[in-house]
């Protein structure tokens, strides 16, 4: 069990800030790998949770395998996340703030893989095909990266 869903077990649904870091794999035609989440059932970008110990680059790292069987050769960072906009609130009724590091990968290996608890499906999309239903937690980071890339 991991740290955030220990703390959950004491503090019920209560807001919590989340230190996290995400990943914006992005392919040789500045295509960006999105998920859409089971959770929401909205599209986003691969992340999580840092645990116990664990640094920024070492979250994302091991949140983008878990999340889509792509190992990152190489980080860049590209931005942090935090503040009032960064507020969710779970399906299940959990809310967070999240205090993370999102990262680019445009070196990375592996074959794609779904996890399935957490996933239903992943796509490479360009900016001119992007979903409409965004995870807002990640659109203005994921519209950022594309006027950054071109």
């Amino acid at each position: 069990m991991g740290y955030i869903l220990k703390l959950r077990e004491d503090l019920g649904h209560r807001p919590l800030i989340m230190a996290g870091a995400c990943v914006l794999f992005v392919n040789e035609k500045k295509e960006i790998l999105l998920q859409r989440r089971a959770d929401n059932h909205l599209w986003g970008y691969p992340g999580g949770s840092m645990e116990l110990g664990e640094s920024f680059e070492e979250t994302a790292r091991r949140e983008a395998q878990e999340e889509t069987g792509l190992i990152c050769d190489e980080l860049e960072f590209f931005t942090d996340e935090s503040g009032k906009e960064t507020n969710y609130i779970y399906p299940n009724g959990d809310e967070i703030y999240v205090a993370g590091i999102v990262y680019i990968c445009r070196k990375f290996h592996g074959e794609l893989k779904i996890q399935e608890d957490e996933v239903l499906e992943q796509k490479f999309f360009s900016e001119a095909d992007l979903p409409e239903d965004l995870d807002p937690l990640n659109e203005r980071i994921i519209r950022r990266a594309f006027s950054e890339l071109a």
